[in-house]
C-alpha cells in the first residue's frame, strides 16, 4: 500500500526514479530470507578471520565482486535454497550433500553427533582427548619451554618477543620470516604466486620446523594463525601461548608509526575492517593460555609486566613442575 501510494505521488516528479529505487532496495531488504542472510554472515566472518578484504577474496577465488558482495548480504542465491530445500527432505545437511569429510562416514556422523550441542568447555575436553590419542602433544613441562606470542599486528609480538628472548637467553623466531626462509621468497610472493592454499602449507610446516629444531624459544606468529585450524592445534599443544592484545586504535596506530600505510592506503574502511577481523578471530585467540593487554603501555612498561606475569609459569627448569 505504502509502495502504491509513493509511486502515485511521485508520478510525474523527476526524483521518482530514485524514490522507487529505494523502495525497492527496502522491499528486497525486507524480503531477505533468513537463511540467505545468516549465511552471508558466516562468510563475511570467515573472510575477516582470514583478514581478506572483499577485493582479495573475489580476485583469489576468480568470482565477480558483486555477486559475492550479494551474497554476504543476503541478497538470493538460487542454488544454495534449491538444495535447501531437497536436504530438508531428505533429513541430512548441506555438508552431506556437497561431500564435506566430516559427513563422509558413518564414524564420522556418530562423531558429530556426540558433539552436537556440547558446550565450549565440554568441546575442549574433547578435542584434547582426541590429541592426545592421534597427535601426541608435548609434556606440560617442554610446552612451557616455548612460548608462542599470538594476536594482530601490532600488539607487540616482535618487539617484547625479542625483549622476552634476550631476557631469557633463549631464540626468539619471527614464523613469517622463517616461512619466507623455507619457502626462498616473500610472504606476498608465496600469495601471488601460489595462492593461499600453499601459503598455509608453508606456515604448517615452518612451525613443525621450528617445534622439532628449538626446544626452548620465543615464537611471533602471524596474526591469521588461528584460522587454520590443523596449524593452531598444533601450536597449542607444542607451545605456551599467549594472547598479546590491544586496542584496535593502539593496533592501527602502531602499524602506521612503523611506516607501514597499507592498512589504511585507499580504504576509507580500515577501522571497520580492523574490528571485524578482531571480532572474528577474538574466540581462537582467546584460547591462549595467558592474555597480555598492551593497550596505553610504554613498551618497557609492557615488557616488564610481561616478564612479571609469566614469572614462574613459563622458561622454568623441569624439576619445578614436579
Amino acid at each position: 500500500m505504502t509502495i502504491c501510494l509513493l509511486s502515485l505521488f511521485n508520478r510525474g516528479n523527476k526524483n521518482s526514479d530514485y524514490t522507487e529505487y529505494l523502495l525497492m532496495t527496502e522491499t528486497a531488504e525486507q524480503a531477505k530470507d533468513p537463511f540467505l542472510t545468516a549465511l552471508g554472515e558466516r562468510l563475511k566472518l570467515l573472510r575477516a578471520r582470514r583478514g581478506l578484504t572483499r577485493k582479495a577474496l573475489a580476485k583469489l577465488a576468480d568470482v565477480s565482486e558483486r555477486h559475492l558482495a550479494n551474497l554476504e548480504s543476503g541478497v538470493g542465491n538460487v542454488t544454495v535454497q534449491f538444495l535447501r530445500q531437497l536436504t530438508a527432505v531428505l533429513n541430512c545437511t548441506l555438508a552431506e550433500a556437497i561431500g564435506d569429510e566430516t559427513a563422509s562416514s558413518p564414524e564420522w556422523l556418530m562423531i558429530r553427533e556426540i558433539l552436537r550441542g556440547r558446550s565450549d568447555a565440554e568441546l575442549a575436553r574433547a578435542r584434547a582427548a582426541l590429541a592426545g590419542v592421534f597427535d601426541a602433544p608435548a609434556s606440560e613441562s617442554a610446552r612451557r619451554q616455548r612460548v608462542a606470542l599470538i594476536g594482530l599486528r601490532g600488539a607487540g609480538k616482535s618487539s617484547l618477543g625479542q625483549m622476552l628472548a634476550d631476557n631469557w637467553m633463549v631464540p626468539f623466531i619471527e614464523l613469517s620470516r622463517h616461512i619466507e626462509s623455507m619457502a626462498g621468497c616473500s610472504i606476498s610472493e608465496i600469495y601471488n604466486l601460489y595462492g593461499p592454499s600453499a601459503y598455509r602449507r608453508y606456515e604448517f610446516r615452518a612451525l613443525e620446523d621450528v617445534i622439532q629444531r628449538f626446544p626452548r624459544s620465543v615464537i611471533a606468529t602471524p596474526g591469521g594463525i588461528v584460522s587454520e585450524p590443523a596449524t593452531f592445534n598444533l601450536l597449542l599443544s607444542h607451545t605456551y601461548t599467549v594472547w598479546m592484545k590491544a586496542s584496535p586504535e593502539d593496533h592501527m596506530q602502531r602499524v602506521l608509526a612503523q611506516g607501514d600505510t597499507r592498512p589504511t592506503s585507499g580504504n576509507a574502511e580500515a577501522m571497520e575492517d580492523l574490528n571485524r577481523i578482531l571480532e572474528s578471530r577474538a574466540q581462537f585467540y582467546s584460547k591462549a593460555d595467558e592474555v597480555f593487554d598492551t593497550s596505553d603501555m610504554t613498551q618497557e612498561a609492557a615488557f616488564m609486566n610481561l616478564v612479571d606475569q609469566l614469572r614462574g609459569t613459563v622458561m622454568t627448569q623441569e624439576k619445578e613442575f614436579y
